[in-house]
């Protein structure tokens, strides 16, 4: 905790804070002394001592002296780890949720080239082009480095607990995971991890997933191409499809619901033909909801067996897949 408690005073120093309970001093001298009424005892001399540049104080009345973690101690009768807890709090910065989701977004997006496994896994994932890699915010996170990024930043950890970041035991939520950024209005509203290995389930933090992934950038075209997966999305867009989007899973939201029937366009279905079958019944299912509300649909036959990620991880191009779409069925 030592660390932490150095972060904490640079954050919040004494004679900040002094000031912040309406104490008063003068300075004493020159330099970074100052001398005010003690605010631990009933004096009517000044025998108070705050050495602003060493963080530290000192009564001569009293004989009460320490930094500021004593100061609150002693003035609130609150035990160390409690004094600890409410400066924290205190100095927390006021943030909410999509700022923290930002911060924490950009800190792993900066890990992955960092990470050899990560780049790995996205080349295995047939994801190879930089530029596309960047256009997505795809990041790592690599476990055990966000807390103490964002914590040095002023960031709770109850805040962090609160928005999932952080599981109860304080340590970072994600581990080995490639997370993708899920944005609304601009705005990051939840993280996506995919695990790298098989040793981790795949989550999204607490909350909600939102709508369908980058809507913003195809809610206006005619054509729109919806897959299940994150690695589906990727893969059309690096091979430069532009009117996809993603539901995040083959159950739609309300939310996600209403954003494809809110304008006049033709929905291209291209969930997984697994071996059980269920991403083509979601499909047919959606397929007949959509058509009750008066928005064509068309069905992409992959090969059995694939999604959109294995077509192109197993050699499929972006003809191939243009000419899937042309025969895609009503």
């Amino acid at each position: 905790m030592g660390e932490d408690v150095e972060k904490l005073k640079q954050r919040l120093p004494l004679l900040d804070y002094l000031r912040q309970q309406k104490w008063t001093g003068r300075p004493a001298g020159y330099g970074s002394e100052f001398v005010g009424l003690c605010p631990l005892h009933e004096e009517t001399r000044p025998s108070f001592y705050v050495n602003a540049r060493k963080n530290l104080f000192y009564c001569h009345g009293c004989g009460q002296g320490g930094d500021l973690l004593r100061f609150v101690q002693l003035s609130r009768h609150l035990s160390f780890r409690e004094s600890f807890a409410y400066l924290e709090q205190l100095s927390a910065p006021a943030a909410d949720a999509a700022t923290v989701l930002e911060q924490a977004a950009t800190f792993y997006q900066n890990q992955l080239d960092r990470y050899p496994e990560a780049r790995d896994y996205l080349q295995q994932r047939g994801l190879h082009n930089l530029a596309t890699i960047q256009e997505l915010r795809i990041g790592y996170a690599p476990g055990g480095s966000l807390r103490r990024h964002l914590t040095a930043q002023g960031y709770s950890f109850d805040l962090l607990r609160r928005l999932g970041l952080l599981n109860a035991q304080g340590r970072d939520a994600f581990y080995q995971r490639v997370v993708f950024p899920c944005c609304q209005g601009g705005r990051v509203i939840n993280l996506y991890g995919r695990s790298i290995t098989a040793a981790f389930a795949h989550r999204f933090l607490h909350g909600s997933k939102g709508g369908l992934y980058a809507w913003d950038q195809v809610q206006q075209c005619p054509e729109v191409i919806l897959v299940e997966g994150l690695f589906d999305y990727a893969v059309l867009w690096q091979a430069g499809f532009r009117h996809v989007t993603c539901s995040l899973g083959t159950h739609l939201n309300a939310c996600q619901f209403q954003q494809l029937c809110d304008g006049p366009r033709t929905v291209y279905l291209t969930f997984d033909v697994d071996a059980n079958g269920s991403g083509q019944q979601a499909s047919q299912r959606l397929a007949l909801r959509l058509r009750a509300q008066g928005i064509p649909t068309r069905h992409v036959l992959l090969p059995d067996g694939h999604d959109p990620n294995s077509f192109f991880v197993q050699g499929g191009n972006r003809g191939q897949f243009q000419s899937l779409l042309e025969a895609a069925l009503p």
